[in-house]
């Protein structure tokens, strides 16, 4: 298990979490001393994800691709 301050870690969260997905932990240090251990989830940890969760809870408008009016497109000039 290896320790890492917290400087290092936030330089090197990215290479930290491919480690992690590896199966190794690390612990994070302040000022050397353990605060908090970075861990992998196993496949039960993580949320199983529902497909069409947010079905019928949004609407897209018929004209949502239409044309826009002309003072909508002319604050995006600048005018």
């Amino acid at each position: 298990m290896a320790t890492i301050n917290v400087h290092a870690a936030k330089t090197h969260f990215s290479s930290l979490l491919d480690r992690v997905a590896a199966g190794e932990e690390i612990v994070i240090a302040k000022a050397g001393k353990p605060v908090a251990r970075l861990t992998g989830l196993s496949a039960g940890d993580r949320p199983a994800r529902r497909l069409g969760r947010l079905a019928g809870r949004a609407v897209v408008p018929a004209d949502f691709d239409a044309a826009l009016p002309d003072a909508v497109l002319d604050g995006f000039d600048g005018a």
